[in-house]
């Protein structure tokens, strides 16, 4: 072949094999790169992007016990948007359909009813699957005129697996119509721990950002916590969203799914509580109206239980809650039954007298002797010891022990007024009261500490008197506080002086094995390396010993035959709803000189802490320690309680309790000397105004709209008349 020619042939060849080079990228890019793109260009198929929630992460008990977890719920939810959009296609395919309308099938033009679209059209298909329900059409009209196609409509989110084979095997026919197995949130044991866990609320559109409205065709958010540990914990336990692709035809109906990615699973929380241990107390506590108790780990922080009645079964919210059980929650406002008690603050009473001690040792003072003469006077105020006012009696000069055995007031206020208020401040923030104690739960109150700048910036022009340290010695007036606190310096005083970060979250793992919580105790402070010295940390804990066990002391009640423990009473006398009442109280530790457990109960209006709270504590104790010995307590779904205002003078054990002792009559708590019962007529009014202690918000939860009349799709039952 001629040079020439075969040059031709070969730019010829060349050209050819270029071009199909070309070819082959521009098909692999058409085809493969941008596949997506161009079958949303063909006409009819589209692709719809659908964004799915994270599954939330499982809840715990320290022992591995579920206390919140997750079933699986099977949905429909509708697009409207979708909806409207085949509807108006059918009728633009076959003009000789008549359009939907309420009134004599009149056609309404361009703005046919969503409503009856709905009922007609797509309902009317459930129907012949025996998928119909009733529902709130108002809602559903609403809601399309709001957020169009974004947001799914929530039709049934109750179907049983055989109605969702059903409706999944007739999908196809279905346009706008999606199936869905989602988890839905359950409480396995009811009101246990309610205050503790909280709950939550379905996500709300408003919740929305706007780079997601760009991002999805369809967006399904996620539910958010808005009480307890759901709340508090709420970002860790949310899981990743997942995001899914469809291909769909010119008529809405799904052809596949092209691309998906699955949600993820949020942080396993393992809580502090033991479950067995919580329902004992919640059952104990329930002996009284309206009560709290906690019961930490002495030696770590750590909750073992945290009780508070009245209560609330969260299973109650979940999906939503029905107009008339929520109404039947706020008629029971007054007995506020989502307020968690056990970090509400009160006022403490003679509480404050373990802390007024270590106040005094931090000083040097736990070995002064002061005496009672029955009262104190503060310029023209007299202050009464609670001796002098039931029986015009003194109880002469006494010990630090010995005063705290019996709870002398005069005792107190004498060594407060001798160390001074800065020194009482110093004291008392040290085993954290006038601030929260940190732990993992919204809503914790600081409570109310006279001196504290908390106290001076609410009270400018108020100055700490004489009178005012007294009466936060001995826990009255301004002075407040929670049972957590209470209990947080009862395990301080138990354990020796380590004041431990109280802790009610154990550890948190995510998905992947990770801990994103370690469990990890944290000090505080050292009482002992702050200044007191063992020996006198030592003459207050002994003082506590004698209240429960030495004749005179008035915590005898809380004594338990076999096991040593030590305890502090206090009857605070307040307000409540406008009349005279009592904050009763007992704080307690045992064994004494092992200290595993601290102990605090409260029971509003109740008569005194020794004869109300006493008995309530020695039976939470004798269920611990049984555990302890291997007698597993018992673990069952737990039901709310209403509670009540009942004023209680005292808690007798029946001697055929279950947990009672010989310890618990009153044979065994005749030696006594009298309760430290306050009367505020012989002492001085609030000199200040009390520091704003804000109960906690409950917001809204999401209630079930109730069905109406253009929702009743399926006839209701018509009352046959008599014949």
């Amino acid at each position: 072949m001629e040079p020439r020619y075969r040059m031709r042939l070969y730019l010829l060849t060349a050209l050819v094999l270029t071009g199909f080079g070309v070819l082959l990228t521009r098909l692999y890019d058409y085809q493969i790169e941008r596949r997506d793109e161009f079958l949303q260009m063909v006409p009819g198929n589209s692709t719809v992007t659908v964004r799915e929630p994270g599954i939330r992460g499982e809840i715990t008990d320290r022992n591995g016990i579920l206390l919140a977890r997750n079933l699986r719920n099977y949905e429909i939810s509708f697009n409207l948007e979708e909806i409207h959009k085949a509807y108006r296609l059918q009728h633009a395919v076959d003009p000789a359909l008549k359009r939907i309308t309420k009134k004599d099938n009149q056609e309404r033009g361009e703005g046919e009813d969503i409503v009856d679209i709905v009922n007609n059209w797509t309902i009317k298909r459930f129907d012949q699957l025996g998928l119909t329900k009733n529902y709130n059409a108002s809602a559903l009209r609403t809601h399309y005129l709001t957020h169009r196609g974004l947001v799914p409509f929530s039709y049934r989110t109750d179907l049983s697996y055989d109605e969702f084979a059903r409706c999944a095997e007739h999908n196809l026919e279905l346009p706008g119509v999606y199936l869905s197995t989602r988890p839905l949130r359950q409480y396995p044991y009811a009101a246990l721990a309610s205050h503790v866990l909280g709950y939550i609320k379905p996500w709300e559109p408003v919740d929305i950002p706007e780079s997601a409205k760009r991002k999805f065709d369809h967006y399904i958010g996620d539910a958010k916590g808005i009480a307890g540990i759901e709340q508090s914990m709420d970002s860790i336990l949310r899981g990743p969203e997942g995001q899914k692709k469809l291909l769909k035809d010119e008529k809405g109906h799904i052809i596949r799914m092209i691309d998906y990615t699955k949600p993820g699973v949020g942080a396993k929380l393992t809580l502090t509580l033991d479950a067995r241990a919580q329902l004992h107390v919640e059952n104990v506590i329930r002996r009284a109206g309206r009560a709290a108790a906690v019961v930490m780990d002495v030696n770590t922080g750590e909750v073992i239980a945290m009780a508070a009645i009245p209560d609330y079964n969260p299973n109650d919210f979940i999906p939503s809650i029905s107009q008339a059980r929520w109404k039947g929650y706020l008629d029971n406002k007054k007995m506020d039954p989502f307020s968690n008690r056990a970090i509400k603050a009160f006022t403490p009473g003679s509480t404050f007298k373990p802390p007024t001690a270590m106040s005094g040792a931090l000083e040097g003072m736990a070995n002064r002797t002061f005496s009672c003469d029955g009262f104190i006077l503060f310029g023209k105020i007299k202050i009464g010891c609670w001796i002098w006012n039931q029986h015009k009696s003194s109880h002469g000069p006494l010990t630090l022990p010995k005063a705290l055995q019996q709870s002398c007031n005069i005792y107190f206020m004498k060594l407060a007024n001798t160390i001074g208020p800065k020194a009482m401040v110093t004291g008392f923030q040290m085993m954290g009261f006038g601030k929260p104690t940190g732990i993992q739960l919204p809503d914790e109150s600081p409570g109310i500490l006279p001196g504290s700048p908390a106290w001076r910036a609410a009270n400018p022009s108020a100055t700490m008197t004489p009178a005012i340290t007294a009466m936060l010695s001995i826990g009255q007036a301004d002075a407040m506080a929670t049972p957590l606190q209470l209990c947080s310096m009862a395990a301080c005083v138990a354990n020796g002086g380590k004041y431990y970060k109280p802790r009610i979250v154990k550890s948190a793992t995510a998905a992947d094995g990770h801990k994103v919580i370690e469990d990890q105790p944290k000090l505080v402070v050292d009482m002992i390396s702050a200044g007191i010295k063992p020996a006198d940390f030592e003459l207050i804990r002994h003082g506590m010993w004698m209240a429960v066990n030495a004749t005179g002391g008035t915590a005898s009640r809380v004594k338990i035959p076999g096991v040593e423990v030590a305890g502090k009473t206090g009857t605070a006398q307040t307000i409540d709803d406008g009349k005279k009442s009592n904050n009763s109280w007992v704080i307690c530790f045992g064994p004494y000189d092992k200290p595993k457990y601290a102990v605090c109960v409260l029971v509003q209006n109740g008569g005194s802490g020794g004869k109300v709270c006493g008995p309530l504590a020695n039976l939470i104790l004798r269920g611990l320690f049984a555990q302890d010995e291997g007698i597993k307590l018992p673990l069952k779904p737990q039901s709310a309680v209403l509670g009540n205002t009942n004023r209680i003078e005292e808690i007798v054990i029946p001697k055929d309790d279950p947990l009672a002792s010989p310890g618990s009559d009153d044979s065994e708590a005749a030696g006594e000397t009298g309760e430290e019962v306050e009367n505020l007529e012989l002492t001085p009014p609030p000199a200040t105004a009390p520091a704003a202690v804000p109960d906690p918000v409950i917001p809204t939860p999401a209630i079930t709209p109730e069905i109406d009349e253009d929702g009743t799709v399926i006839p209701r039952a018509q009352a046959v008349p008599e014949p």
